[in-house]
């Protein structure tokens, strides 16, 4: 579909939710599944013809810069480049042209990408967070009201025998349910000072990089690295209950990790649940756990055995699969921290999240100084929903 059909199919789920006299009925969830991926596709072909339009700039000279004032507004209101305008300006169509606190000037506040000639290359530093998210149950809801479900733990309970013509003597007892709730918590990323991130006009116009694509980034990361945190160890009530909060824990009472507590932490959870199970924890559990050796005294790490084996994204630890989340603690001798857990993690724990990431951007409020306000936002929470799948590795005073 081209982008006028797009837009068109659009504003057709619109208009069969509004009545001729005006009134608007609620979307359904067919009409907002198929408004939300008719936006998906919207935005690919946008940002497809963007590309192709950076690109034939890049290989034809231009004399004469174009302003999106007069005659030569139309260039800049087009539907091709709609999608970059919003993500400049806030809106499809703009009479905001001067589009560069993060500012050229100051080297440090972005002018570092744009001198006068430059390497295609921005160094960006580098640091793991999350691993956990991708191990566990994760679903997604369209609106952020309370999620209940009921639960059930009769595994206490069994049949027994009865004499012929008699009433059972004993047995089990009635169903006890319970309940598991998920709410939707809303995470920000903003700048400075827990204000929206803001960018000059001129770095946006003059940088040679891909500004907006480069903040809307960094600020996903920002909220994804928060939220890491939150599903390893967050507290409840005001956060996410993580995955460490409120479960059984398995006590590593060694002077370090043993080859022998390793093997009894495994035999902690249920057969049941061993067939899915994974090992998570920190880099630095791992490179302690690197240095053990199995009764046999072959290194647990070893290529060539059933200890810890793979390659740096696929390892194993004892047969069951390694997720590495530098959220968790580092086991230290002598704490009581909680480093890590192993059992059927996606059994064990749930993730909800709504819709998808808001992106706000408002040129507006600092307009005066030049400036583009970026905010982005999601909702999502964590709470363990079967505390059975699992158990959490502990320290030992």
């Amino acid at each position: 579909m081209t982008i006028e059909e797009l837009l068109a199919a659009l504003q057709a789920i619109i208009d069969q939710a509004t009545a001729p006299d005006g009134t608007e009925r609620a979307l359904t969830d067919e009409e907002i599944e198929r408004y939300e991926k008719l936006e998906v596709e919207l935005a690919a072909k946008r940002k497809d013809v963007e590309i192709r339009s950076r690109q034939a700039a890049y290989v034809t000279p231009t004399t004469t810069p174009v302003l999106a004032t007069g005659s030569s507004k139309k260039a800049e209101d087009s539907l091709e480049r709609a999608f970059n305008h919003y993500l400049r300006t806030g809106q499809q169509n703009s009479d905001i042209v001067e589009l560069r606190a993060q500012s050229v000037g100051t080297d440090s506040a972005g002018g570092y990408t744009v001198p006068d000639s430059m390497r295609d290359k921005l160094t960006e530093r580098l640091k793991a967070f999350g691993g956990l998210a991708g191990a566990v149950e994760e679903i997604s809801t369209s609106s952020g009201e309370p999620l209940r479900w009921p639960t059930l733990d009769d595994t206490a309970n069994s049949g027994v025998i009865a004499a012929e013509g008699t009433a059972p003597a004993s047995g089990g007892a009635d169903l006890v349910f319970g309940e598991k709730v998920l709410g939707a918590f809303k995470y920000v990323a903003p700048g400075a000072s827990n204000l929206p991130l803001r960018v000059s006009v001129e770095l946006l116009q003059d940088s040679a990089f891909d500004i907006e694509a480069l903040v809307t980034r960094k600020l996903g990361e920002r909220i994804a690295r928060k939220q890491a945190v939150d599903w390893v160890s967050g507290a409840g009530t005001t956060l996410p209950f993580g995955i460490t909060t409120g479960t059984s824990g398995t006590a590593f009472t060694s002077a370090g990790i043993t080859y022998a507590e390793l093997v009894a932490a495994v035999h902690e959870v249920d057969p049941e649940y061993r067939e899915n199970a994974k090992w998570a924890f920190n880099d630095a559990t791992l490179a302690k756990i690197e240095t053990l050796v199995d009764g046999q005294g072959r290194p647990l790490l070893n290529m060539q055995n059933d200890g810890i084996s793979g390659g740096p994204t696929n390892k194993t630890l004892l047969g069951y699969p390694v997720v590495i989340d530098q959220a968790f603690a580092t086991y230290t001798d002598g704490g009581t921290n909680k480093w890590g857990v192993f059992g059927d993690l996606q059994a064990g724990y749930v993730i909800r999240r709504v819709k998808d990431l808001t992106l706000i951007v408002n040129p507006y409020s600092r307009a005066n100084e030049g400036q583009v306000e970026y905010t982005l936002w999601a909702r999502a929470d964590g709470v363990p929903q079967d505390t059975n799948a699992y158990r959490v590795l502990i320290n030992a005073v």
